[in-house]
């Protein structure tokens, strides 16, 4: 299946006062719990002194981030690549570049990445995941 990493900008970059952080070097982490999903923690509590953290997630084409929550954090997803659908409190919604979703902490969310894609999701949240 084709990955659409390369429709990511080459050089992904954070730029912070005093720092940059080279964000295309760091690892793919693979999700514990949902095959397929892997996850660039671009930023941690320990970058932001607790306020937030942000992810940049794939899930690979036809695969599925099962539906789940996240109980005292709220999520903010911005798809940044491919196609899929988020359910979101019951309701479909269709994830493709420039969509935002948000998820209200304890609302029950799942993605699905579209067959013959994979979907990259930049999701942020408040407080930090990790």
């Amino acid at each position: 299946m084709p990955n659409d990493l390369s429709l990511l900008p080459g050089t992904m970059r954070l730029a912070a006062p005093g720092r940059e952080k080279d964000l295309a070097a760091l690892p793919w982490n693979p999700h514990a719990s949902f095959p397929g999903v892997a996850l660039k923690h671009l930023l941690t509590a320990a970058d932001t002194d607790g306020a937030m953290s942000a992810h940049l997630v794939r899930v690979e084409a036809g695969c599925v981030l099962e539906e789940h929550t996240h109980p005292a954090n709220m999520e903010l997803h911005e798809v940044v690549a491919g196609a899929g659908t988020c359910l979101l409190a019951g309701d479909s919604v269709r994830y493709e570049p420039g969509v935002c979703g948000l998820m209200p902490a304890g609302v029950r969310h799942a993605v699905r990445a579209d067959a013959g894609h994979d979907l990259y999701i930049l999701a942020k949240f408040v407080p930090p995941l990790l």
